[in-house]
């Protein structure tokens, strides 16, 4: 998106230089990479950058709001609800589509929001290898707020492990040398100290939990949650000591309440010219005239799930009333093909990632993700077998 950068980098690229990049990644953490990473970074220039800035300022003003837990008090599932909830989420990360407005000029067009972490590791470590792999300016930066990967892990670490040991710090998930995100854990570890431990290996004592490491017995007092209710509901049989709606006695950097009350179910509270219309289907007592330039969306699932593109009424009549709870439709937002491939252009998504610890006014904006997609929709079952396309990093112009 910047012309001259990507040239430049263009024509330094070249297959086998991409192979080495991947092969550095491999060596650093052995198996541990199992998403595609895309070719390139994307370099978003200044005037998508103040667009992104202040798009994500309309959001925060939502999500600061005096009655925001009022308003979000719905969206928790019935029996998911955790106790000992906090004041705030500490992680926040808001996805933008790039698209292009009635007089072509990028823009961003929100698709999603999530009270819950991203890659918030991986993500400066990417940008090193970017950098060592493949010409980037220095006056580009993916980086916030903070100057250097020093200063932006300095932070992480005062919010996740504070004035704990590491080791009584956990990143908790259900079978984490499974997941496809555990290059971001084994990242965590090496840069924090804190390891990833899955919920079948905790032990409840009273309030207490522990965990095993090196034949010891560990009071955890901290838990960086990465587990998603809906992952757990693909172990229907699993047997755990330790449930995650137990009353017990830690604190939790991400609290799993946060995870529902920031996401799709906060979309039809924030009002921007980047935020596209959405709706709950319960509210509607007659469908825009318009059903066709809509997407349906399930409320409670992650990554895509259930996600229905092309709506009709009766799709919408046949979704029971009980039901209809569950459920919003959002106004359909156009990707614009805009990073150049060797061979055509492809479409970008944007994540913006914050943390905001105890205590703060408001989160602050750190880092970024982005994707690259040449399929219909952004993610890995949509773009196999292509290249260009997969996780990446933003640089920006600021």
């Amino acid at each position: 998106m910047i012309q001259s950068v990507r040239q430049a980098y263009n024509q330094a690229f070249s297959p086998e230089r991409y192979r080495a990049f991947l092969d550095k990644i491999d060596t650093d953490l052995p198996g541990q990479l199992d998403f595609r990473v895309a070719e390139t970074p994307v370099f978003v220039p200044k005037i998508l950058t103040d667009k992104l800035l202040s798009a994500c300022d309309a959001i925060v003003d939502v999500i600061t709001r005096d009655d925001f837990k009022t308003l979000t008090e719905q969206a928790i599932p019935e029996g998911q609800r955790v106790p000992n909830e906090d004041d705030h989420t500490q992680f926040l990360a808001v996805d933008f589509a790039v698209c292009t407005d009635e007089n072509m000029e990028l823009t961003p067009q929100l698709i999603e929001l999530q009270g819950f972490p991203s890659l918030y590791a991986f993500q400066p470590y990417l940008a090193d290898q970017f950098r060592a792999a493949f010409p980037i300016p220095d006056q580009l930066s993916h980086l916030f707020t903070v100057s250097t990967n020093d200063e932006y892990l300095d932070r992480l670490r005062q919010m996740i492990v504070g004035d704990c040991h590491p080791d009584e710090v956990i990143l908790l998930e259900i079978y984490p040398e499974k997941q496809k995100t555990r290059v971001d854990f084994a990242v965590t570890e090496r840069y924090l100290g804190v390891a990833p431990v899955c919920l079948t290996k905790i032990k409840k004592e009273g309030r207490q939990l522990f965990y095993e490491k090196d034949g010891q017995l560990i009071r955890i007092k901290r838990i960086y949650n990465r587990l998603i209710f809906d992952d757990l509901q693909n172990f229907p049989d699993l047997q755990t000591d330790f449930h995650l709606t137990d009353d017990v006695d830690v604190e939790w950097v991400g609290h799993p309440n946060w995870f529902f009350r920031i996401s799709k179910y906060t979309l039809p509270f924030i009002k921007s010219p980047y935020v596209p219309a959405s709706y709950f289907l319960s509210d509607l007592t007659e469908y825009p005239a318009d059903l066709e330039n809509y997407v349906l969306k399930p409320l409670f699932s992650f990554a895509g799930s259930g996600v229905k593109l092309h709506i009709t009424a009766a799709d919408l009549d046949a979704i029971p009333a009980d039901q209809r709870t569950g459920y919003l439709i959002q106004r359909k937002v156009k990707y614009e093909p805009v990073v150049q491939a060797p061979d055509g252009l492809i479409k970008a998504e944007i994540r913006m990632l914050f943390i905001w610890p105890k205590g703060d006014a408001k989160p602050t904006l750190l880092t970024n993700l982005s994707r690259l997609s040449r399929g219909e929709m952004i993610g890995v079952r949509f773009n196999k077998d292509f290249d260009w396309v997969g996780g990446t990093v933003c640089f920006f112009e600021k």
